[in-house]
């Protein structure tokens, strides 16, 4: 049964989705639903009103948290959960503080820089993002420490934590940022090696076509 995600690709919940079935090889199938407004159908099947919304069939499941625990259930492999215990608890305390802490404070960047020019066709307020930028500081401090000379987050392996930073941080190249190599190197890298990852690559390809 064919797999549907509702939600606009350039949001970071709904592009970590898209990157879990990309990294697993699994079809989808992709219906554009912005997260303002919602209907009160929509309501059924998101009871937040918030995307992404998986769909298989008679089968609906919000959040995109939710949904790749749910994928790696249907679809074990490749894993995107460690196997050791202690690191499972950190990939998923590293995607809940994506979720949050990093995409609240990019947040009002991309909106000002890719939002207000793209769809409401208005120019950027860079004292806004001036002020994010900011913000963003401390935890790329935070993300250098911890990545160090590493390719993942956690452990040795690709995980969801290192998809939801890497949505978060997608989010901020779409705003026309990028991480300043020079003070934070190992970060820089980092973010590079996970955007040149095969899933990635396609993912925001499609991404930048749809923005064209």
């Amino acid at each position: 049964m064919s797999i549907v995600i509702h939600g606009v690709n350039a949001s970071p919940f709904v592009r970590k989705v898209r990157l879990a079935l990309t990294e697993k090889g699994i079809p989808f199938e992709n219906v554009p639903v912005m997260p303002m407004g919602v209907s009160d159908e929509f309501k059924k099947i998101s009871p937040l009103g918030k995307i992404p919304v998986l769909q298989e069939g008679d089968f609906t499941l919000p959040d995109s948290s939710c949904i790749i625990a749910y994928l790696e259930k249907v679809h074990p492999t490749p894993a995107l959960y460690p196997s050791d215990p202690k690191e499972f608890g950190r990939a998923l305390f590293f995607e809940e503080w994506s979720d949050t802490k990093l995409v609240e404070t990019v947040g009002p960047i991309f909106f000002q820089r890719f939002v207000r020019k793209n769809l409401f066709k208005q120019e950027p307020d860079e004292e806004v993002v001036a002020q994010g930028l900011e913000k963003l500081a401390p935890l790329f401090d935070f993300l250098e420490a911890e990545i160090g000379e590493r390719d993942a987050i956690v452990g040795k392996h690709f995980s969801v934590a290192d998809i939801a930073i890497g949505s978060a941080f997608a989010n901020l190249a779409l705003a026309g940022e990028t991480v300043d190599a020079a003070r934070w190197p190992h970060l820089a890298a980092y973010v590079e090696g996970l955007h040149a990852r095969p899933c990635f690559k396609s993912c925001l390809e499609e991404e930048a076509a749809g923005a064209a």
